[in-house]
């Protein structure tokens, strides 16, 4: 048997309810930052894939919107379409559930998931729990609910078992070549992944203020050896949240603009010149052309 006969690859679909961790997961186990987090639902709004290369396997982690519940915008659908498309296409998939809760929606996402492909149970954020002996009834109630495939508990913050969560996985994948370079983190452009940290940055710094009638457009991308320039534009939908965005003076959006040059400049290893400005969409929620033109599947 030669080496590549028992290398393992393949897709793995990280899905569950908004606020369960999704996003920290993957870029724990991946090493690097590629899918934004926030305590805010609707953060990851995007299928985003990250790459791990091991001795022996290579994990492509899909990471998906949290499943919506309420169908009330076209950006709502977009996000539900992003995460069945993800299930379409995967290997295992890693349902994530919080330690301290199981939930009527969490049922509601397992309903959904596919029956015929293995799927990993994420106990996450065991690191919150008061009692960790709370998890044996839970991992006994949980078994009894579903044929999991493996149920893992894990902490992906703290880095804790994640180890075992990718021995865990890795043995569901199915024997194949590498699917990317060993040295590649995404599939996603740099492009993409300024308009996402930038995102990140306004959902983090804008707490309750502004809706979720919020985007980021990159409308010039140019690289000069090291150097990245990069023009954003931040899409509200009502007139009256361009000032919220700027904040008093220009200062709130400097501040947002100088947090995610910061985090571009350390994932991209180079210089960052970021130039940004506020601009009025409405309606782009609703309107699934806009959606598609700004990126939305």
């Amino acid at each position: 048997m030669n080496e590549m006969d028992s290398f393992r690859a393949g897709y793995l679909a990280i899905v569950g309810c908004p606020n369960v961790g999704k996003s920290t997961l993957m870029n724990h186990l991946v090493g690097a930052k590629l899918s934004i987090t926030s305590s805010k639902a609707q953060t990851t709004r995007h299928r985003i894939h990250g790459i791990l290369t091991t001795e022996t396997r290579q994990y492509v982690f899909v990471d998906t919107p949290g499943f919506q519940t309420e169908y009330r915008t076209a950006l709502n659908r977009a996000m539900n379409r992003a995460v069945n498309a993800a299930l379409d296409d995967v290997d295992v998939i890693l349902f994530v559930i919080d330690a301290r809760r199981w939930r009527d929606e969490d049922r509601a996402v397992l309903a959904r998931l596919p029956a015929a492909k293995p799927i990993v149970l994420v106990i996450n954020k065991i690191d919150r729990l008061a009692d960790k002996k709370a998890l044996l009834p839970l991992i006994a109630l949980l078994a009894k609910e579903y044929a999991f495939a493996d149920i893992v508990p894990v902490s992906a913050e703290k880095d804790e078992n994640l180890d075992t969560l990718l021995d865990v996985a890795g043995r569901h994948l199915p024997e194949a070549p590498p699917i990317f370079a060993p040295d590649e983190l995404t599939d996603r452009s740099e492009r993409f992944l300024a308009a996402e940290l930038l995102r990140e940055k306004l959902f983090r710094n804008l707490g309750d203020e502004l809706p979720y009638g919020l985007t980021v457009e990159i409308e010039k991308f140019e690289q000069e050896g090291q150097l990245r320039r990069i023009h954003a534009a931040v899409i509200v939908d009502k007139e009256a949240h361009k000032a919220i965005v700027i904040g008093k003076k220009g200062e709130r959006l400097k501040r947002i603009a100088s947090a995610a040059r910061h985090d571009m400049e350390k994932l991209f290893g180079g210089k960052v010149w970021l130039e940004t400005w506020v601009k009025v969409k409405s309606g782009w929620t609703i309107d699934e052309r806009a959606l598609k033109s700004l990126g939305y599947e």
